[in-house]
């Protein structure tokens, strides 16, 4: 079941899912985990699939999908799923490969959705994070207009449904909008968005240009140091939330998500706990008032869990700008 077949359009005519499951792993959870999740997911009702190159797991997610399939849970036509381009492999040779790798990974002929995971290029190679003696990581410049340019071919040759980008400022956005010749405009801009940095200036730009917002980190963050500030609150203690929460007989994580359904925002819920995954799809058994709305807008303050610090110097490091 497509949970109450709620999906919103796309600027090329496609549909994605409002509620999708984040795949992003920790060091903590092995790879045979992602298999038995995203099985689990599917069978639960998730029908978008968001996973990366870089989460070193999308063999297993495919698996996940491939028995979900021969066992009659799911089409293909069913699952949405979300492929991202890594930064090392950002010159506009090797973006179809990239794809391609991590198609051959999956077993699919296509994915729905392919996305520049962060506008910052990094040194191609094997390395993931590619740094020089001093721990400093090794950039690469290209242009972003010529990076796009190279998804728009893949999107021609049938190998993705859809492009779009990730963590991109409003500035970013603009530079591909305004692209003389531009063919296909950017469908999502995928960022980190929750009720603490509830990024509504870059949510009103996409929205004026016709771009899906889609939120990663949506209940915060999972601790982790290598990619988390440690020190900041935790989003799902706060006392409005937990209010609003109670009031409804709900979780802080579903008032957490839900917020972002009802402000149409397409929303990731990343778990790796069965009992919370099925918690997470209730997100449409209930709906938030305008005034918990406003109560949870007023809780915002700029606190940014994914810094991504080992970018910043970039030319391209987008966190710099205001949105």
């Amino acid at each position: 079941m497509d949970p109450k077949g709620q999906r919103v359009k796309l600027n090329d005519g496609h549909f994605i899912p409002v509620l999708g499951f984040g795949t992003a792993e920790t060091k903590e959870v092995a790879k045979s985990e992602a298999l038995e999740v995203t099985k689990f997911a599917i069978e639960v009702g998730f029908r978008h699939i968001d996973c990366a190159y870089v989460y070193q797991n999308e063999e297993q997610v495919g698996q996940a999908i491939q028995s979900k399939i021969s066992d009659g849970t799911v089409k293909r036509e069913d699952i949405f799923y979300t492929s991202k381009l890594w930064c090392t492999f950002l010159r506009p040779e090797l973006v179809r490969p990239a794809l391609e790798k991590s198609l051959k990974n999956l077993q699919l002929d296509y994915v729905d959705l392919y996305i520049i995971h962060f506008p910052l290029a990094m040194k191609p190679g094997e390395e993931l994070f590619p740094k020089d003696e001093n721990g400093k990581l090794i950039g690469d410049l290209v242009d972003l207009c010529h990076m796009w340019e190279a998804l728009e071919k893949c999107k021609d040759a049938g190998l993705t449904k859809s492009i779009g980008v990730s963590n991109f400022n409003h500035k970013q956005l603009e530079k591909i909008l305004n692209k003389p010749g531009l063919k296909y405009k950017p469908v999502c801009n995928q960022v980190e968005c929750h009720p603490y940095l509830n990024q509504s200036k870059l949510l009103d730009f996409c929205k004026s240009h016709d771009i899906v917002l889609v939120a990663y980190g949506a209940l915060g963050s999972q601790r982790v140091k290598e990619w988390v500030n440690l020190s900041l609150p935790v989003l799902l203690e706060d006392p409005v939330l937990s209010a609003i929460a109670k009031k409804h007989k709900q979780t802080p994580a579903l008032v957490a998500l839900r917020y972002q359904i009802q402000r149409g925002v397409v929303v990731l819920a990343k778990s790796y706990n069965k009992k919370r995954i099925k918690e997470n799809i209730q997100v449409f058994d209930f709906e938030l008032t305008p005034e918990d709305m406003k109560a949870i807008d007023g809780l915002n303050r700029n606190i940014r869990y994914y810094e991504f610090l080992i970018g910043v110097g970039h030319p391209e490091y987008p966190f710099s700008e205001e949105y």
